[in-house]
């Protein structure tokens, strides 16, 4: 029942849950691709891109499946294929933007030892064709692109080197920056129109109900969120319910999407356990970025240090891997939603004892624990970052404060394994929760595309999938020309 607060409900064609870089890409290629009259998106603090998309709270990587170790062949050329679009996307935006959004920089993949420079050497032969900018570095030449990952006071370190690396390409990006372009692109692309889009901030979904062929949706202005749009100004009392009867509904709320379609009684099926990541600052070490390769018995990254986009003059090395029982770094409140979402049964008591049962696992996860004690985590994480930079001192390292976020992994309870790729319900139809994107947020575009397919078929809207093609994945059309309205799905 909605109480006396209640307003009369709006109508959008298409709601978008979650302001981060997944659902403002959504909004983006629904504005700029298809003819649909009215798009929504809600998010629940007063800014977008607050959570998993911030800045601060990821590692600022475009994940193209050169360097990353843990991606097979197949993986790889399939996520090299999205992670382009973003850099397709770029080439769109003014210059100014562009360089606040995307970052080039030289990139690698270092071996270190016999058995690393072997695994990397044999994968550069199979990868290479796929990925045509790949080269071999001897030690000589990785002394040449980062001259502190190869050189200790001057001198070669002894033991073996390899490494794969990519000389200049875009390599990271701010999620942030990248999600207000997002926004701000969409509504160019409806400007001058009788279309619209109703951007509304610091606005918490509270229930999403089927309704018809379509759902309603009751909201709420988020308290203390500084809620920035027009809508929400319009309604500032937390008590007054806002309603949006939509006819499709997209959740893009990382961890919080399987804690709202949990609430509908969707996804009953699935765990969540969360792992926070944090990271470390050194001075100026590092040129580009440089990763490690990946122990395959481990199903969290591998460290790596990074030019950070927002700190300039600093490397950012990490991230750790921290089993944290919270949805959102740094909110201790969502520990009961967390409760919520972790469904503790048998199930996943096994999951637990399958991994600690793997004495790799086992003691990384004990490491990890140790990173976060402040007077032990710089000395050991010291040892960890030396692989990337062996004459790197303690004196160099700072714990970076307020770095680092959570990145939900899935737990099948009926398989009772632990999922690593991403997780997307589709429980009736029009209605999407999209849980944790994979590789991160380099899949944006891509996912968003998929999305946007759904949407078209279902509602049976016009879209320019030939401008599309053009612009995001830089295929060659003969023509660009708006596609008739198919006929709509019944849902």
């Amino acid at each position: 029942m909605v109480g006396t607060g209640q307003q009369g409900a709006a109508h959008t064609d298409v709601l978008i849950v979650g302001g981060g870089v997944c659902g403002t890409a959504l909004l983006f290629e629904l504005a700029r691709y298809t003819d649909l009259n009215h798009v929504t998106l809600v998010e629940r603090y007063g800014r977008l891109a607050q959570v998993n998309s911030r800045a601060t709270n990821n590692s600022q990587t475009i994940h193209c499946g050169d360097i990353e170790t843990n991606y097979t062949l197949e993986k790889a050329v399939r996520v090299k294929r999205t992670a382009e679009m973003i850099v397709h996307y770029a080439d769109l935006l003014d210059p100014a933007t562009r360089e606040r959004c995307v970052f080039r920089t030289p990139k690698m993949v270092l071996g270190v030892g016999e058995q690393e420079c072997s695994f990397l050497r044999e994968r550069f032969e199979r990868f290479a064709p796929h990925f045509p900018a790949m080269e071999w570095l001897e030690k000589e030449q990785i002394a040449e692109w980062e001259p502190q990952v190869a050189r200790v006071n001057g001198q070669l370190r002894p033991e073996p080197l390899g490494a794969i690396g990519i000389r200049r390409t875009y390599t990271a990006v701010d999620y942030e920056a990248l999600s207000e372009s997002f926004v701000q692109q969409a509504q160019q692309a409806v400007s001058g129109s009788d279309r619209r889009l109703d951007l509304r901030l610091g606005t918490t979904v509270e229930a999403i109900e089927p309704e018809g062929e379509g759902f309603r949706v009751r909201l709420r202005v988020t308290p203390g969120a500084g809620a920035a749009s027009a809508s929400a100004r319009q309604v500032a009392d937390p008590e007054v319910v806002q309603e949006i009867v939509a006819r499709h509904v997209v959740v893009n709320a990382g961890a919080h999407s399987l804690l709202m379609a949990q609430r509908m009684g969707y996804g009953l099926e699935y765990s969540c356990l969360p792992v926070a990541g944090s990271f470390y600052f050194t001075p100026d070490l590092l040129r580009g970025k440089v990763y490690t390769v990946q122990n395959d018995k481990l199903p969290f990254a591998a460290i790596h240090g990074d030019p950070d986009v927002r700190a300039p003059g600093k490397t950012r090395f990490g991230p750790t891997a921290l089993l944290l029982p919270l949805l959102e770094r740094y909110k201790p409140a969502s520990f009961w939603e967390f409760l919520q979402v972790l469904r503790l049964d048998w199930a996943v008591l096994a999951v637990f004892w399958q991994l600690l049962k793997i004495t790799d696992i086992r003691n990384y996860i004990l490491k990890n624990l140790l990173f976060e004690v402040p007077w032990l985590r710089r000395r050991l994480f010291l040892a960890d970052a030396r692989k990337i930079v062996p004459g790197m001192q303690l004196q160099d390292l700072s714990f970076a404060e307020g770095y680092g976020g959570v990145r939900p992994q899935l737990i099948n309870k009926q398989e009772r394994r632990l999922m690593l790729g991403e997780a997307r319900l589709e429980p009736i139809p029009g209605l999407v929760f999209n849980v944790t994107p994979s590789p991160g947020g380099t899949c944006c575009l891509g996912n968003a595309a998929i999305d946007l397919e759904a949407i078209v078929a279902r509602l049976g809207c016009g879209c320019v999938r030939n401008q599309l093609a053009q612009e995001l994945y830089g295929e060659a059309t003969a023509g660009v020309a708006e596609l008739a309205p198919q006929q709509p799905i019944a849902s």
